[in-house]
């Protein structure tokens, strides 16, 4: 088709090659290890095929709708990543997943937008108002995930009532995932024009999210070959579950916003950088943490709780007031995004041995 270039038909072609390739060594039984690499490298390609896909729909959005839509598609392989494994009983690779989620975005991804989009273009300023108020809507959210955890810690009598806590808390999380909807998605003034390309999109609207539905529907089946090979492919690499879902499942899982977020500040786009990355986040505590604690009981495997071990709750809690710092001055530079993926490589670290 004429409206794609090179770059995105090299992008579709090797989408379909890992996804067909993943797909033979699953079906085929062969070597776990291998589904376990190309399935995730597999993923990897399908997330740029929807970065693609949402940077022909960001102008027409701006960067808060796009932020959302964007964070609710590349997030649907991290939700069934999880719940592939849940019922494959494996417990602790969801819950390092979900914090390691957290952590990959508001640390390793936000700080690689950062260095890539500082080396390229400079000190880069955003919209200091709606970054903060997405790191503060943020913080709120995964401090209400994690009462139930301090609840445990501390036992108090609402300990002993874990699963009730965590299906009210996850209930109450939904509901304000709900009411932040109206605030994330409205357009901007200064948007209307776009954030510094004037160039308009390339791709038709159909176009662009036939290829954001084609890439989630994909995405999802890889997902579930990703996590069949995983425990074997672990067994084999010597890798923990800790460190497997902390790092890599959570890498994996959200590679979209990997791919994606890095693409828009090289781009010089930080407003919609900062939208896509901080959203993910936002929505795996208020949403995906939440889902998975309602739907586990009737998954056959392993029930999901919001009671989190002690070190991924200070973790998360020390990263997110770490970034809450880096925004406030209202732009970015290369050495602020160093600083925070050295941190996360010290946090990954720590989970290399469990």
């Amino acid at each position: 088709m004429d409206v794609l270039t090179r770059s995105d038909r090299i992008v579709v072609g090797l989408s379909a090659v890992l996804t067909a390739v993943a797909a033979a060594l699953f079906y085929a039984k062969s070597n776990e290890t291998a589904t376990f690499v190309v399935s995730g490298l597999a993923l990897a390609a399908l997330a740029a095929l929807v970065g693609r896909s949402v940077e022909q729909v960001a102008d027409r959005l701006g960067s808060g709708a796009t932020g959302v839509v964007q964070s609710a598609l590349g997030n649907l392989p991290e939700l069934f990543v999880c719940i592939f494994a849940l019922r494959q009983g494996l417990t602790k690779v969801v819950e390092a997943a979900i914090i390691g989620s957290v952590l990959g975005n508001v640390l390793l991804v936000l700080g690689l937008a950062f260095m890539v989009g500082g080396l390229k273009n400079g000190r880069q300023p955003f919209n200091g108002q709606r970054a903060r108020t997405h790191v503060a809507l943020m913080l709120l959210a995964t401090a209400a995930m994690l009462v139930p955890s301090l609840a445990s810690y501390v036992h108090t009598p609402a300990a002993r009532h874990e699963h009730a806590l965590s299906d009210i808390a996850s209930i109450i999380l939904l509901v304000v995932f709900a009411l932040s909807l109206p605030a994330s998605m409205r357009k901007e003034a200064h948007e209307a024009g776009g954030e510094s390309e004037p160039e308009q999109p390339t791709w038709p609207v159909w176009l662009a999210m036939v290829g954001l539905g084609i890439a989630g529907v994909l995405a999802a089946l890889v997902s579930d070959w990703f996590v069949d090979a995983l425990q074997p492919a672990l067994h084999s690499l010597h890798i923990t579950q800790e460190f497997a879902g902390l790092v890599i499942v959570a890498i994996a899982g959200n590679a979209v916003e990997n791919v994606v977020g890095i693409q828009l500040a090289a781009r010089n786009k930080p407003d919609t950088a900062l939208s896509v990355i901080l959203n993910s986040p936002i929505q795996i505590a208020l949403v995906l943490a939440p889902v998975l604690v309602l739907i586990s009981p009737v998954l056959g495997g392993a029930t999901f709780t919001l009671v989190f071990p002690p070190l991924l709750v200070t973790t998360v809690v020390a990263s997110i007031l770490a970034v809450s710092f880096v925004i406030m001055d209202g732009e970015s530079d290369w050495l602020e995004g160093s600083a925070l993926v050295g941190l996360y490589a010290v946090v990954a670290a720590s989970f290399w041995w469990g």
